[in-house]
């Protein structure tokens, strides 16, 4: 990408800013954040069964610390990062779903930097941000391009913090690409990440969690009721716990990466 221009718009982005925009159209009120929302994700237990859940509870004391939203959508995280104390830093490439997550925050009464900005170039000083957060957007992109940013905007000691989709059966990667992409949701270029994915990602740096979430039964119940959903993410922590070994079949990934200090 050239340095003069501040998004250069690939064949990716092209596709993210059409799914994006079809995220923000559909978006429908609910911009007032739910106060035992934010409880559940102020502590969350080390112990949960809920994958986002995990994400926030490996973020720690985050109190005066600058947090990178790293793909913030509209905000639905942002809020709770805010909550949590962090100066939050959102970035996303679509300008819709930005002031959507700017209405969020001033209708709760908080604040963040929320910026209109490419994931390869965030526009970001070097090492200027604690913990790169990161849910569900780097399956979306090219992984190299974004290690390369991460770790340029990372300070030493600062941790990366992300939950991805992840499969690593050959047979069900080569059936999903004979499913055609008619969602406008869904970008052509989303695709789950594999085990050898995660470690030329976390190549320099050291992982500190690991956790998987979410047997294949999950997403059978995908458009279930949300009080089925909660039964069986329950159900998935309890077998996972008591069998260890099936992790190698969960859908859902949550790690957290650090910088060495040096």
């Amino acid at each position: 990408m050239k340095d003069n221009v501040k998004i250069s718009i690939s064949s990716w982005e092209e596709a993210e800013l059409a799914r994006s925009l079809a995220d923000a159209k559909r978006h429908r009120g609910g911009l007032r954040a739910n106060p035992q929302n934010i409880a559940r994700y102020l502590r969350p237990p080390a112990d949960t069964p809920f994958p986002l859940e995990y994400a926030f509870h490996l973020l720690g004391d985050v109190r005066g610390k600058s947090v990178l939203e790293y793909g913030c959508g509209d905000g639905g995280n942002t809020i709770l990062l805010a909550y949590r104390g962090a100066g939050v830093i959102g970035i996303d490439i679509s300008p819709q779903l930005i002031d959507l997550a700017r209405q969020r925050m001033e209708v709760n009464g908080m604040s963040a930097d929320l910026r209109v900005a490419s994931a390869y170039e965030t526009g970001l000083p070097e090492a200027s941000v604690d913990v790169v957060f990161a849910i569900a957007i780097l399956h979306h992109l090219d992984l190299g391009l974004a290690r390369k940013e991460i770790l340029r905007v990372l300070r030493p000691g600062g941790a990366l913090i992300l939950q991805e989709p992840l499969r690593d059966s050959q047979l069900v990667r080569a059936l999903r690409k004979l499913v055609p992409y008619r969602n406008p949701y869904v970008s052509p270029f989303e695709r789950p990440l594999t085990t050898p994915d995660l470690a030329a990602l976390a190549q320099g740096m050291t992982k500190t969690n690991y956790h998987r979430f979410a047997l294949p039964f999950i997403s059978a119940l995908k458009w279930a009721p949300t009080s089925v959903m909660y039964w069986a993410a329950r159900m998935d922590g309890q077998i996972l716990k008591v069998c260890p070994w099936l992790q190698r079949y969960a859908g859902v990934v949550v790690m957290r990466l650090e910088m060495s200090c040096g």
